[in-house]
């Protein structure tokens, strides 16, 4: 854990050069290892997306319990039921938006055997909020937590962001052709409004096209500090 106090600074406008895009979804299950079938089926239909470093792919998250039903572990025999509040989201140059809105909408993907129509896709400013979390960002092979934390500490310096507070959660394996990758949930607080969304649009490590460096808002740190 990084912990350093600091004063908050004063707003500022948020650009739009990146947003993120958020599809309706129809479908009855994928699998909760996902992220390498999901970026598959999407370069399947939209290949050009490839071409840029701002590109990145959320994983699809649903509810831990809807109706009895609790969400499985991370293996790669299980599988999320989709529900209709389940939703795609895509970060991308908004220059890029209506293309990506052309190349998707109404296509139905094949996530690892599982058939989910994409619906109609609307975009979503990024947040300037001070707490920001990574449910997935790369890591060596059993690497400690405290070399994690360096490591990610410099990657962020070289972005021109201040590490104050941060805690790293659970290491998740994602499937890949080639084994596989190892990964570390992370939970920065304390940003400044344009670190933020600095953060937020270029993203932390590789593998972004699998949702992994990708930063979204958290309510906050104080609640996983005092159950810690």
């Amino acid at each position: 854990m990084f912990w350093q106090e600091d004063e908050a600074e004063k707003d500022f406008p948020v650009s739009d050069a990146v947003v993120d895009v958020v599809f309706r979804l129809e479908g009855k299950r994928i699998p909760v290892d996902h992220a390498y079938a999901l970026a598959q089926a999407i370069r399947t239909q939209a290949p050009w997306l490839g071409g840029y470093s701002e590109v990145g792919i959320h994983s699809i998250h649903v509810a831990a319990s809807q109706n009895g039903w609790e969400r499985p572990a991370h293996a790669p025999d299980q599988y999320l039921i989709l529900s209709r509040r389940t939703k795609l989201r895509i970060r991308i140059p908004k220059e890029h938006l209506a293309q990506l809105c052309t190349d998707l909408e109404g296509k139905v993907l094949d996530i690892a055997g599982c058939p989910v129509r994409i619906g109609k896709g609307h975009h979503r400013p990024l947040d300037r909020a001070r707490t920001l979390f990574s449910r997935y960002v790369v890591m060596k092979p059993q690497q400690p937590e405290v070399q994690f934390l360096e490591e990610m500490a410099g990657l962020l310096q070289t972005l021109g962001i201040q590490v104050r507070k941060a805690l790293c959660g659970k290491e998740t394996s994602l499937h890949t052709p080639e084994g596989p990758l190892p990964t570390r949930s992370l939970l920065l607080a304390d940003l400044s409004p344009e670190e933020s969304v600095r953060l937020q649009q270029r993203g932390l490590g590789p593998h972004r096209e699998m949702g992994c460096g990708l930063f979204i808002p958290h309510k906050g740190i104080a609640p996983i500090v005092r159950n810690s």
